[in-house]
């Protein structure tokens, strides 16, 4: 198949996202994470202008009144009514679930809010959609279940080119925060704003960190952002310039000053995407997805692989070696844990085509593709798919027969 059209980047009218990754890619979903008064809503409503400004129509979801959106867009100095005239801005209110607890299978119910999206999507045609806040309407008990669903909703918008930017308020509970790296998995990238309490500065708000998924390889960056009256949100970020000396000559050697990495605290971006899980943590998405199977039939494969000690011995090839070749091939909804001499992976999806490709991709991603080193090494790899069927309960039932060792493994990598 020939792709027709390249990959298009679009300004955003969000500063740090336009002079740092060129803007979003169309097409892509985005998440916008923050806490309450932190600015979340005035930065959609900049993105919703910048597409309006560009004669694209951006659909906007809120639960807001008419009348309330358009003081907050006022604020900004954004006429809101006047590119709603033109209908290039759409906005349509949606009303939050209010009693969760009076119907018979909460998620269920929630399932219909999130399915109702592409229904409205496909009736208006936009060109972007802002949904202004997501939050009320993913709080599932089953999380899988909410993967499930929100990744058909957004490949459903994806696939006509629509470009989506999902408001979520900053989780509060281990669950909520379980629900929003769900969500952030399935997503081309984040902006999230950290609100700032208590600074000498009352226009400072707080940080602005932008951390991609998919693409965007010029990473994550972060700068302070700043609400102006009639102006917006704004960032201190200003993109890198290298030069070299007018007389090409190297820095003195006082200038060059270095730093241990001992000495640098390295804290933990917030939603950084992994799908590599401890044991205990893949053992709940494994019963979760156990759970699915046996009330939906919506089946799953479960591929672990195996390295011979001698790999390590010879020099060939480690556990962790292997685990990022399997890490690097896998699909960003897939999930990954590492037991004794194994990789488990867990597939969500489980055509044979995508397992073949798979397995293809891991190949690829061994320490070497030189073919000396591959017929070696693949000699020290095997692997064994575990049969879901209505014999399987729980995720220790999967474990029992990985651990177990009882079936031959066969050398799929090998083709041997």
């Amino acid at each position: 198949m020939v792709m027709k059209k390249k990959i298009q980047l679009l300004q955003t009218g969000i500063s740090l996202v336009d002079n740092a990754w060129g803007g979003f890619y169309r097409g892509g979903t985005y998440l916008l994470i923050g806490a309450r008064k932190s600015g979340r809503t005035l930065l959609a409503l900049q993105y919703a202008l910048e597409c309006a400004s560009q004669k694209e129509v951006c659909l906007y979801f809120t639960s807001m009144r008419p009348k309330d959106l358009m003081i907050h867009a006022a604020s900004i100095d954004f006429d809101l009514q006047h590119y709603m005239n033109q209908n290039l801005i759409i906005v349509v209110r949606v009303a939050p679930p209010s009693d969760l607890y009076g119907v018979g299978n909460p998620d269920d119910f929630l399932v219909e809010y999130l399915n109702d999206i592409v229904t409205v999507v496909e009736q208006y045609q936009p060109n972007k959609i802002v949904f202004d806040e997501l939050t009320p309407f993913i709080g599932f008990n089953n999380v899988n279940l909410l993967q499930d669903v929100f990744v058909r909703t957004t490949e459903a918008i994806e696939d006509n080119g629509i470009t989506s930017l999902f408001v979520l308020g900053d989780p509060a509970t281990p669950l909520a925060n379980s629900i929003v790296e769900a969500l952030a998995t399935y997503s081309t990238g984040i902006i999230y704003l950290q609100k700032k309490d208590g600074e000498s500065n009352q226009q400072l708000n707080g940080v602005m960190t932008i951390t991609p998924n998919i693409g965007h390889a010029e990473g994550q960056f972060k700068a302070n952002y700043f609400i102006e009256p009639y102006k917006g949100i704004t960032v201190d970020y200003k993109p890198k310039t290298y030069s070299r000396p007018a007389d090409q000559q190297q820095l003195p050697k006082k200038d060059l000053k270095y730093k241990s990495l001992a000495d640098i605290e390295l804290p933990q971006e917030n939603y950084s995407i992994s799908n590599v899980y401890s044991m205990a943590d893949f053992k709940l998405i494994l019963n979760n997805q156990i759970a699915l199977y046996q009330s939906t039939g919506q089946t799953f494969s479960i591929l672990s692989f195996r390295l011979d000690p001698g790999a390590e011995r010879d020099e060939l090839l480690t556990l962790n070696q292997l685990q990022n070749a399997v890490r690097l091939s896998t699909d960003r909804k897939d999930k990954i844990c590492a037991l004794n001499n194994k990789v488990v992976v867990l597939i969500i999806r489980a055509e044979q085509r995508g397992i073949n490709v798979f397995l293809s991709k891991i190949k690829t991603n061994l320490p070497s593709a030189e073919p000396n080193y591959l017929s070696k090494v693949m000699q020290y790899i095997s692997v064994y798919a575990v049969k879901i069927d209505e014999s399987i309960h729980t995720a220790d039932d999967v474990f029992q027969q990985i651990l177990a060792d009882e079936k031959p493994e066969k050398n799929i990598l090998g083709f041997n």
